[in-house]
């Protein structure tokens, strides 16, 4: 008996909490119903939290208890759950109201934790930019602003009320919870015009980039379906890529070169989640709206998750709520080297890869290339020296590879198809591209 605690202790040691997880399966919920699944998923949730789930109970109901939510006898179950687990902490995989919390953690005697407060407890560890920080704080203000109410002990009237402080330290009466709200609604303000000002540096980027005609590529997907290590295969990026939910918090944008006459700037924003809680949404607007403005989305999908087209449906519902459903998408398929990929239909924008082994890396490039394609070439011109002004218009609106003054100026150059109208008569070679109907 002592060497099985010992081994316990010894299994437990590096973790933070050890957790009961709780779920409500009941038809009036809807999208926050609970499952096995999203038990599963909270259960990695609470490992990427640095967490571990000791044991599990999923409650059916007709509908949620509104004072204790899965009603008494169940709580009862959950307590006596944690007393046999030694568990520091019940985390439910429903969002609960700030009442429920309260009546929960003094039914159960431990803290709890709702999952929208796990993701958010998580985000707040992972986040490294001063951006991603901005939005995580913004977003924990707007989670903790309805839920202050029973979080005080000590809502006596401040600074000598009780008639226990020194003379002359009367306060102006008012209570904590009252100057709590005050400063959460002036954080609030302060994190919201700071963000607006990362917003708008973000804009000025993005019009930069538009006037030099780059387009931009957005990765999307689930959390932990392979974005970061499908960018660092293509970019050598070198951004930390672990098996674990919400590694990546902080967008990397990165050059890429996808062929001969393609550049484009591709970005990896954060994995989308079910039951993603709104106030991250919100917060993650100013990191998400870089999807408005991309020219080509990259929706990579884990078919080795046998949940895969479930997940690949929330991130689209959570792309229309964003307004970027009109941007055209490819299906990423990732990891094929561990799953079977005949399964799927043939679509027409769809790519199997393995982001890990580097498998049809190269189609993918080919798929951006096609979708991205505006007609630019790779030409060499011959001017004329009596035309030599326009090598300066070449330089601003082409890419100049090569010049060499010879009989003529002989230039090697990427040029969009405005500027070879302009210059077809000096192009080596040039016949005048087909339309579509020819």
């Amino acid at each position: 008996m002592y060497m099985e605690r010992r081994t316990l202790e010894e299994n437990r040691e590096n973790k933070r909490d050890y957790a009961v997880l709780v779920g409500l399966r009941s038809p009036v919920l809807r999208e926050d119903n609970a499952d096995e699944e999203s038990l599963a998923e909270l259960a990695a949730l609470v490992e990427t939290a640095g967490g571990q789930a000791v044991g599990t109970i999923l409650q059916s109901r007709e509908k949620p208890d509104p004072h204790s939510f899965i009603g008494e006898g169940k709580v009862e179950e959950v307590r006596r759950m944690v007393q046999e687990e030694e568990a520091t902490m019940v985390i439910f995989d429903n969002d609960l109201s700030p009442s429920q919390i309260r009546v929960l953690t003094e039914m159960t005697g431990v803290q709890v934790l709702d999952r929208s407060g796990l993701i958010l407890d998580i985000f707040a560890q992972r986040a490294k930019t001063k951006e991603g920080c901005l939005q995580v704080e913004l977003a924990q203000y707007q989670y903790l602003l309805p839920r202050l109410v029973g979080m005080w002990t000590h809502l006596e009237r401040q600074a000598g009320t009780s008639g226990k402080g020194p003379i002359g330290s009367k306060g102006p009466g008012e209570t904590q919870l009252e100057t709590d709200r005050r400063h959460i609604h002036r954080k609030i303000d302060k994190l919201k015009a700071e963000l607006e000002e990362v917003r708008r540096v973000r804009s000025t980027q993005r019009q930069r980039r538009q006037k030099n005609e780059i387009p931009v590529v957005a990765i999307v997907g689930y959390t932990n379906a392979g974005k970061s290590t499908l960018l660092n295969a293509i970019t050598g990026a070198g951004i930390p890529a672990n098996n674990r939910l919400f590694d990546t918090l902080d967008t990397t944008t990165r050059l890429l070169t996808v062929s001969d006459t393609l550049d484009v700037v591709i970005s990896d924003t954060v994995g989308f989640i079910r039951k993603l809680p709104h106030q991250l949404v919100e917060a993650f607007k100013a990191t998400l709206e870089e999807l408005e403005y991309a020219d080509l989305l990259l929706h990579v999908i884990d078919v080795s998750n046998p949940q895969w087209q479930q997940q690949a449906s929330i991130v689209e519902d959570l792309i229309h709520e964003l307004k970027a459903d009109q941007i055209p998408c490819i299906r990423v398929y990732n990891k094929c080297d561990v799953a079977f990929s005949g399964e799927r239909s043939h679509e027409e924008d769809a790519v199997s890869i393995s982001a890990k082994t580097g498998e049809g890396i190269p189609a993918l490039m080919e798929a951006i290339d096609r979708r991205l394609d505006k007609g630019t070439r790779r030409v060499v011109i011959h001017l004329p020296y009596d035309k030599a002004g326009m090598l300066d218009s070449l330089y601003r609106e082409a890419k100049v590879e090569d010049v060499a003054y010879q009989e003529s100026i002989d230039v090697t150059a990427v040029c969009p198809p405005k500027v070879l109208g302009q210059l077809k008569d000096y192009i080596e070679g040039w016949t005048e591209p087909k339309e579509d109907w020819e």
